[in-house]
């Protein structure tokens, strides 16, 4: 099947109890509401279809998500009461199926949230993940306060986020951050690989385990994205946000003075 609703994406089900999601917003495939809204929409609707066991979650182009775009404009932005995008984010973990992330190229910032909605991620060595906020003067989003940790540990989570470094698809599978480290070009067979592994367990089973592997992510990742929302509204209206997300564009290194 293919989701009508949106050309940014497509859902495909094949007899392999596989359901392939993907989303083609190339070449740097940045996120916003609306394809949150159609992948949390694919998710769901995947869920309701008990012959689909396994999501393989993947995009078009040179990276899988470079995060979303952001405006140094304080009155572009969200307000207050809370922020749409997260809205549709804690969607992606309320569901049974277990999910892989196919990861090439950059996931940064909304990027590297995405990639840790799945339970797996395949990667190739030059894929890079990267927390990125604190480089544009600004909080982590997207729930990463509580899947990042849960993956690499507090210690690494917080380096990272402090920090801002990229991590290569090879650290990344050091650290646990990737499940699976291929070439390039057999991303998509090594993920269907993995897919086609978990499809031949029991799908009842498989969707009460993840249940309860995943416990009260859902309710946390809902409870980090508000307190998230919040530290970024305050930031947003900082000198140092204005600077990072105009070097960022200027491709050069941030000038950053505390206000």
């Amino acid at each position: 099947m293919t989701n009508p609703a949106s050309t940014d994406l497509s859902v495909t089900v094949g007899d392999d109890h596989v359901a392939i999601i993907e989303f083609d917003r190339a070449p740097e495939n940045y996120i916003d509401v609306g394809l949150a809204t159609v992948i949390a929409d694919a998710v769901e609707s995947v869920e309701r279809d008990l012959d689909c066991r396994v999501i393989v979650l993947r995009s078009k182009g040179k990276h899988f998500c470079a995060g979303a775009r952001l405006s140094p404009d304080a009155d572009d932005l969200p307000g207050d009461d809370g922020n749409p995008l997260y809205d549709q984010v804690a969607r992606m973990f309320d569901g049974s199926v277990p999910i892989i992330a196919v990861v090439q190229g950059a996931a940064i910032g909304a990027g590297l949230g995405l990639a840790l909605a799945a339970d797996f991620r395949v990667a190739c060595p030059e894929a890079r993940f990267g927390a990125t906020f604190a480089r544009l003067g600004f909080h982590q989003g997207f729930g990463l306060t509580a899947t990042l940790p849960r993956v690499v540990g507090e210690q690494r989570a917080t380096e990272m986020l402090y920090t801002g470094r990229r991590v290569t698809g090879s650290e990344a599978a050091e650290i646990g951050l990737c499940d699976r480290l291929v070439d390039a070009t057999e991303l998509g067979s090594a993920a269907l690989e993995l897919a086609h592994e978990i499809a031949e367990s029991a799908p009842l089973a498989v969707r009460a385990i993840r249940r309860t592997m995943r416990g009260s992510l859902a309710g946390e990742v809902r409870a980090a994205t508000a307190v998230e929302h919040a530290a970024q509204q305050v930031l947003r209206r900082t000198d140092d946000y204005r600077e990072g997300v105009a070097a960022t564009a200027e491709r050069r290194a941030p000038n950053f003075v505390g206000r």
